[in-house]
């Protein structure tokens, strides 16, 4: 593991644990061991979804798993600590004076919230932006990594909702079910859309890297993230209405451009792939075994039937890890020290082809 990875997952581990002691106690003092325990059971399901189409977005070049954890974390932990200090700090200093009840839970749901919340998550992607670029460096990756911290912050906060609603409603089943239809069914990815939006914007501006742009960038996310969830908070009696004209349509959409993005990153990975071949290190099949959808199903496929999956796994991720290292070189990105990274994916691809094809690892395909 590279020393700058493993400074970020030590300095994200003591901050978790030190957010859990905020988090836990409050949760408890909230909902009660009992609300505890089942809001935690029902915040699982929607936790699974998001965490599905994640994996889903993330096959084409997946994420180190760390990193993964480092934002599922974040987004569970930090950002829910950083939120429940920051949210009276902001209401004794934006909140409408002499406001009423109403008034005042109408400005924390569509003022409050969208600001805090989205300021909190985002930070996670900001930290890793600055402190791990070498993963984040593309749109795609922006959205991975904002859906995850998302789906941590939004399990979380479901745990909140279901404990305290049990707690006060004593178990009801009915009450209960209306919640997790609303929260867990109908919107399981509300966050990840508002937080992704971020993501999306910091991946965009990480293809012209500089530490200024990635700072400018979160900000500029954020401006879409909050309004998406104010937008979703302001909703009130109109909820079903909105849902069916806003937010089916633009759920709709996200999928649509995400499946665009990667059909993008798969058409870069093939270019960069085509001029590794050009130079003797691939064969056109190999290519499009390696850098196309197809052609690593049918890859994935054969090495199932000879008992050579893993190794063919390890083969295209560093295939695709290498298309990756030289787009960043040709961006200027990392071009200092590419050679030696470089020089090692090679020898890596040898190896692997060696493992999976059974060709001695010294010869190279003309």
């Amino acid at each position: 593991m590279a020393p700058g990875l493993l400074v970020l997952l030590v300095a994200g581990a003591v901050l978790v644990v030190g957010s859990l002691a905020l988090v836990v106690p409050f949760l408890v003092g909230a909902t009660g061991s009992g609300g505890l325990t089942v809001g935690f059971v029902l915040s699982l399901f929607p936790l699974g979804v998001v965490l599905l189409a994640v994996l889903a977005v993330d096959r084409w070049e997946p994420e180190p798993r760390g990193l993964l954890v480092f934002a599922l974390a974040w987004g569970a932990a930090v950002a829910v600590a950083a939120t429940t200090l920051l949210q009276p700090l902001f209401m004794a200093a934006f909140g409408p004076p002499g406001a009423n009840e109403a008034r005042t839970m109408e400005f924390m749901a569509t003022v409050q919230a969208p600001i805090v919340e989205e300021v909190a998550k985002g930070l996670g992607l900001l930290i890793l932006i600055l402190a791990a670029r070498k993963y984040f460096d593309g749109p795609v990756d922006g959205i991975v990594f904002g859906m995850t911290i998302a789906a941590g912050f939004a399990f979380t906060e479901n745990i909140l909702y279901f404990g305290r609603l049990y707690e006060q409603t004593q178990g009801s089943a009915a009450s209960l079910a209306v919640v997790f239809t609303l929260r867990g069914v109908l919107s399981p990815f509300a966050h990840a859309m508002f937080t992704g939006a971020t993501g999306l914007v910091m991946g965009l501006a990480a293809r012209r890297w500089s530490p200024w742009l990635a700072v400018v960038s979160f900000g500029v996310g954020l401006v879409p993230a909050m309004l998406l969830h104010n937008i979703w908070n302001g909703a009130g009696e109109d909820f079903f209405i909105l849902y069916a004209v806003v937010q089916i349509p633009l759920f709709a959409a996200s999928v649509v451009g995400v499946y665009l993005l990667r059909r993008a990153d798969a058409r870069l990975t093939h270019r960069r792939l085509v001029e590794y071949a050009e130079a003797g290190w691939f064969t056109p099949l190999e290519v499009d075994m390696l850098a196309t959808p197809r052609g690593r199903s049918a890859g994935l496929r054969w090495a199932a039937s000879v008992g050579r999956r893993a190794q063919m796994v390890q083969f295209i991720r560093a295939a695709t890890d290498l298309a990756s290292t030289r787009q960043r070189v040709l961006s200027g990105r990392e071009v200092a020290g590419h050679a030696s990274t470089e020089r090692a994916l090679l020898d890596r691809v040898v190896q692997l082809r060696a493992a999976v094809t059974g060709i001695p690892a010294h010869q190279r395909p003309l």
